[in-house]
Parts: structure tokens; C-alpha cells; sequence
């Protein structure tokens, strides 16, 4: 499109953030940012209880033993739930323009990808919405995952690496690709 022609199909002149969407002010959004990159991110990789303590402080819901790495990117952790014991790797982005709610035992390992939020391409203002990502207890997505909004993972589920998830992954299941495609089943382990 040239300069100085009207946009038909995508016009960002249009865009508006819905009244609220971020979920807190402008200028706690800014000081969660700072947090992140000033406490959160160059703190010891074996300081999980400050970070975990620093999520808190933001409104996060944080279970004990939960292990965030320092290089973890979360968008707002006030829209993040954490259940006891999970584990979020190094690089994992938790987009969480909408909640995120990952359940105990689970881990997202490192460079994996929760998006939230998306913009609907039918509107020519490139509306911007979200929808909850729940990952249950026990499930793991492996590295360079990415989760769709709207999708939930099903307890004990396996996400494998680079895989891309656009439907929701019944429990105990294994799924692989992109678009991911159930592969396998997950049995229970007997505690050693």
C-alpha cells in the first residue's frame, strides 16, 4: 500500500486497547516491567523464593516449591495462577494478556510460549481480545512450545518440543507437531 492511501483491511489507525484489558494502571504495568528487568531477571538462578515473592507482590497466585526461572517473561502477573511444585523455565514467556493458570507439578520448560492474546483479522481495527491458557496438574510442555488462547492442557498431558497447540489436549495424552496431533498416551508412573 503506498503512503497516503486509505488502509481497507487492517487499519491501525483504528486500534483501540479495551477499557481495562491490562488489568491494572499504566503506572503499575510500567513498575512490573522495571521489576522484571531490574529484580526479577538478573536475580541468582537459585533465588526462586524472591521471585516467587516478587510475582505476590504484583497479585500473582504463587503455590509454594513453584521454581520460576530468572529468565522467565511474564506480561502481567496479576492474570497468572501457579500451582505448588511447577516448574517454568528459562526463556518461557508467560503472554498473559489474559489468565494463565498452570496447576501443580507442571512444567512449561524453557522457551515455550503461552499466548493469551490474539487480534481478531476480520475486523479492520485489529480488535485485540484473550483467552484463558489453563495448563492441569501434571502436564508438561516441553521446549519451544507454543499454546494457543483459549487452550487448555489436560492433567498429565505431554506437549512435545516445537509443537504448536491450536486444540485443546485431552489428559494424559501425548501430542507432537504442528498443528499438534495426538501421537501417544501417558501411563502413570509408580513412585519409586
Amino acid at each position: 500500500m503506498s503512503n497516503g492511501s486509505k488502509a481497507c483491511i487492517q487499519d491501525l489507525d483504528r486500534f483501540r486497547l479495551p477499557e481495562g484489558f491490562r488489568g491494572r494502571s499504566p503506572l503499575i504495568v510500567q513498575l512490573w516491567w522495571l521489576v522484571q528487568a531490574f529484580l526479577f531477571r538478573p536475580s541468582p538462578q537459585i533465588f526462586y523464593g524472591w521471585r516467587r515473592w516478587l510475582m505476590r507482590v504484583f497479585g500473582a497466585n504463587v503455590g509454594d516449591g513453584v521454581l520460576l526461572r530468572p529468565t522467565v517473561v511474564i506480561t502481567y502477573p496479576w492474570k497468572v495462577t501457579i500451582g505448588r511444585n511447577a516448574w517454568v523455565g528459562d526463556n518461557a514467556t508467560l503472554y498473559s494478556l489474559g489468565s494463565i493458570v498452570i496447576g501443580e507439578n507442571a512444567v512449561v520448560s524453557q522457551e515455550a510460549y503461552l499466548c493469551t492474546g490474539t487480534h481478531d483479522y476480520k475486523d479492520s481495527a485489529f480488535r485485540i481480545y484473550a483467552e484463558q491458557i489453563t495448563i492441569e496438574a501434571e502436564a508438561w510442555i516441553a521446549a519451544r512450545a507454543f499454546i494457543s488462547p483459549g487452550i487448555t492442557v489436560g492433567a498429565g498431558a505431554v506437549v512435545a518440543a516445537c509443537s504448536t497447540v491450536t486444540k485443546n489436549v485431552d489428559p494424559m495424552s501425548i501430542v507432537a507437531g504442528t498443528p499438534a496431533r495426538k501421537i501417544g498416551e501417558r501411563f502413570s508412573a509408580v513412585a519409586s
